[in-house]
C-alpha cells in the first residue's frame, strides 16, 4: 500500500509536534517544576506515574505534584534523547531516554544525584492539539552524583 505525500507530511509533523510537547515538558521541569505549565499538557484525566515519586491521576494532581515537588528537588536538568515515536491517526506512542541531573533534598541535606530516565507515554491528539495522555517513567539509574551504578540498573520488560 502506497501512502500519499499528504499522510506522510501529516505524519511528520505529528511526530514533530510531539516532540515539541515533550521539550516543552522538559522546559517546564527544568526552570522550576512548574505545575501550572506542566498539568495543561496533559489530558484532563492524564496519568503521570513513577515507582519511585508516586502515581497522579487527572490535571489536578499532576499539578498539585509538580507544585510541590521543587521543596524535594530544587533543581533538575533534562537531556532527551533517543526518540521512538509511533503515530496512529489521533494517537501515539514514544519512548525516550533522558538523562538527569537533579539536585535532591535528602533528610534536609542536598544531594546531587545522575538519572537515567525510561519514557513509555502515549499521547493523544484532541481538535488538532497533542497532549500528554499517559507518561510513565522508569529510572533505569539513580545515584549520587560519583557513585557507581552497577548492580543497581533497572530495565524496563517488554518495551
Amino acid at each position: 500500500m502506497t501512502t500519499s505525500t499528504e499522510e506522510r507530511i501529516a505524519r511528520l509533523e505529528a511526530i514533530d509536534e510531539i516532540m515539541r510537547l515533550k521539550h516543552v515538558y522538559w522546559h517546564h521541569n527544568d526552570v522550576g517544576l512548574l505545575g501550572d505549565k506542566i498539568a495543561p499538557l496533559f489530558t484532563e484525566d492524564g496519568v503521570w506515574s513513577n515507582e519511585e515519586l508516586g502515581h497522579y491521576e487527572g490535571r489536578a494532581a499532576i499539578r498539585d505534584f509538580f507544585n510541590g515537588a521543587s521543596e524535594v528537588l530544587p533543581f533538575c536538568a533534562h537531556v532527551g534523547m533517543n526518540p521512538i515515536i509511533d503515530i496512529d491517526g489521533d494517537t501515539a506512542v514514544g519512548k525516550w531516554r533522558a538523562f538527569l541531573t537533579g539536585t535532591f533534598v535528602e533528610d534536609g541535606t542536598p544531594v546531587a544525584r545522575l538519572i537515567l530516565i525510561d519514557y513509555l507515554d502515549d499521547f493523544v491528539r484532541v481538535n488538532g492539539t497533542w497532549f500528554i495522555k499517559k507518561l510513565d517513567i522508569l529510572f533505569n539509574i539513580n545515584v549520587p552524583f560519583g557513585q557507581s551504578w552497577a548492580g543497581t540498573e533497572k530495565i524496563r520488560e517488554g518495551a
